[in-house]
């Protein structure tokens, strides 16, 4: 019977410091954990960059077998894309007194005019935990997307946001092709096509 690891036995943080205290975090952990072959390792050093959890939603209307994404500017992508304008999910950080429901009804508002009648649950997990702490809280909502469209966002916080509606034949093709290349995005489109009848079924 293999050993499971554990945090609280196996790992050992000897020093943690903080780098940066921003919008976002840096911390430097000196640690050291448990190897596979049995017993601790070396002494090692780890950038963590801490940030909020987050959530993300993808907007369905189950009537008309369409999603709506949302199009912004985004730095991360300035450097190795040449449109680093992305089609992606509603998303934002959850903040310490909200639940992830909350934050995904509050930002289908804020960044596509939407109400989500129905919220269902498909996955939460870490999007790069080499390096970050974040956790992903991934959702579909259940929407009409008869006359949505337009730009929005909360111009204090520089938001600039084109709504988009797209059937979802016409977004697969688009992850199948790379035009949507975010993971949030991919993940969400691929659990509502191999789920789409299950949740056409309960929601139309």
């Amino acid at each position: 019977m293999e050993y499971a690891m554990n945090r609280e036995d196996d790992v050992e943080v000897v020093e943690r410091e903080a780098c940066f205290r921003g919008f976002y975090q840096l911390d430097r952990l000196h640690l050291r954990h448990r190897l596979f072959a049995g017993g601790m390792g070396k002494l090692i050093n780890r950038e963590l960059f801490v940030r909020h959890d987050a959530v993300c939603v993808l907007p369905y209307d189950p009537q008309h077998d369409c999603v709506v994404l949302i199009e912004q500017f985004r730095i991360g992508a300035l450097d190795k894309s040449a449109n680093p304008w992305l089609l992606e999910l509603v998303a934002g950080l959850i903040d310490k007194d909200e639940v992830p429901e909350e934050v995904a009804r509050r930002e289908a508002l804020e960044e596509a005019n939407l109400q989500l009648t129905s919220l269902w649950p498909i996955t939460q997990y870490y999007p790069s935990p080499g390096g970050s702490d974040e956790r992903v809280h991934l959702y579909v909502g259940r929407c009409s997307s008869e006359g949505v469209g337009g730009v929005y966002g909360l111009a204090e916080e520089g938001e600039d946001i084109r709504v988009h509606v797209w059937s979802l034949a016409d977004a697969l093709a688009a992850v199948k092709d790379g035009r949507i290349d975010n993971a949030a995005s991919i993940i969400a489109l691929q659990w509502l096509a191999l789920n789409r009848a299950e949740v056409r079924g309960l929601w139309s």
